[in-house]
């Protein structure tokens, strides 16, 4: 096998997993450093000067390099475009063309080959962006064919996969004479045959608990069909107000609740009292090695979503409360046509650190090691032997430029699996 050695790195944030009780302190970073990998894995990290011979050499000219981004939350398979909405958004007007069904509705109209090419799309964009673990969802189907079809698609360009057909009650459901039903109607679809056929294509099974949505008991039986099922849990909750989604989160024992904009400090209490650390302060979690293990044990991570967040001028979601508490955090892109319509989680971490009061160190680790636990995946996140070579080479000597200097082109390579993504 062919060994390639990384050298010439000014720093490198290897967010050790046995090093996590240091996080605050620098996350296993090495100064002068250097990395060997082999056959797309880590085989070896340590100072410069201490690097062993390889069969080939990668100069990185006295760069950072971090491990690639894990974005573990987006909505990539769609079709259509909402920036008349997004427009009207910002000049604080009402919008009221459809909002969500009209994706649903280009999204139907699509193709699998213009769906499958989009997807593919998105996805390149975000590696050269420095992503190179990505998770999606379904949702904007809403129909047992079309969630179907858009598992499938999206099984074939990223890592983890989750069924959201509890996205939101489809126009046809909406209990008028002449509907295909009532909300109700719809959750049994998803819970019977929708989950059925979509279950073969997924890792998780995902719900949007809010108000306008699905309420709790709703979300609940979601849940629960999908755990019977075999699947990973994940919530969308306390988005727009105390929904009692992060608190059916820890009771369904889900590995991330997402958005978490409105918390008590009850709902911050479960999160953090659902992590446990072993003696080495490393948190305790039951992950899969070369993809991921949905149905492992392991923290209920908050999951923020800065982008969202700033295009919906909705209130930054509490990260410095959540950290302080011990919980565990991870920060995702959220890509969307409606909300969020970016990949770009150098944005996402720049703000975290000037908005939400994160220390350079938690949002780097959040955007790498917190994706990983919220996705179950325990070679990814991080740049330790036996780990994916997966590096995020900046275009500056020290990460901190991500906040220092934001808005600015940062990434200049990105190594996935030891290869370089062009």
């Amino acid at each position: 096998m062919t060994t390639t050695l990384f050298t010439n790195i000014s720093e490198l944030w290897t967010m050790d997993p046995l090093r996590e009780s240091e996080g605050a302190k620098g996350a296993g970073v090495i100064r002068d450093a250097a990395l060997v990998a082999e056959n797309g894995r880590v085989v070896w990290v340590g100072k410069a000067a201490d690097a062993p011979d390889a069969d080939a050499r990668e100069d990185l000219g006295g760069r950072a390099v971090l491990p690639g981004w894990v974005d573990s939350h987006s909505h990539m398979v769609f079709d259509g475009d909402r920036s008349a909405e997004f427009e009207a958004r910002m000049a604080g007007e009402s919008y009221a063309a459809g909002g969500i069904q009209v994706t649903t509705d280009a999204t139907r109209s699509a193709s699998d080959e213009r769906l499958s090419r989009l997807l593919g799309d998105r996805v390149r964009a975000a590696a050269l962006g420095g992503t190179t673990t990505m998770e999606t969802k379904t949702g904007y189907g809403l129909t047992v064919e079309d969630e179907v079809r858009s598992a499938a698609i999206a099984r074939d360009h990223v890592d983890a996969v989750t069924f959201l057909g509890a996205h939101l009650v489809p126009s046809e459901f909406n209990g008028e004479k002449g509907s295909r039903g009532t909300a109700e109607d719809y959750v049994d679809l998803v819970v019977g045959e929708m989950l059925t056929q979509v279950a073969p294509h997924v890792d998780f099974i995902d719900v949007f608990c809010e108000k306008g949505a699905f309420d709790v008991e709703q979300s609940r039986r979601v849940l629960d069909a999908g755990k019977a099922a075999g699947l990973g849990v994940r919530v969308h909750g306390n988005q727009l107000g105390e929904s009692g989604g992060v608190q059916l989160a820890v009771e369904t024992g889900a590995a991330s609740v997402d958005h978490v904009n409105f918390l008590s400090q009850a709902d911050v209490e479960a999160l953090a009292g659902t992590v446990s650390r072993d003696s080495d302060g490393q948190v305790e979690v039951d992950a899969g090695e070369g993809g991921a293990r949905p149905t492992g044990s392991g923290p209920t991570v908050a999951t923020i979503l800065p982008a969202c967040d700033i295009s919906t001028r909705m209130p930054f979601a509490p990260a410095r409360e959540l950290l302080d508490a011990g919980a565990v955090v991870a920060i995702a892109s959220n890509l969307n046509p409606g909300t969020s319509f970016t990949s770009a989680m150098n944005f996402c971490v720049g703000t975290a650190v000037l908005q939400q009061h994160m220390s350079l160190a938690e949002a780097l680790f959040a955007a790498t090691r917190g994706g990983a636990i919220a996705l179950r995946m325990a070679d990814v996140g991080h740049l330790t032997v036996g780990a994916r070579a997966d590096l995020h080479v900046l275009d500056a000597p020290a990460a901190i430029h991500l906040a220092y200097r934001p808005g600015m082109p940062m990434t200049w390579k990105v190594f996935a699996r030891g290869a370089e993504v062009k």
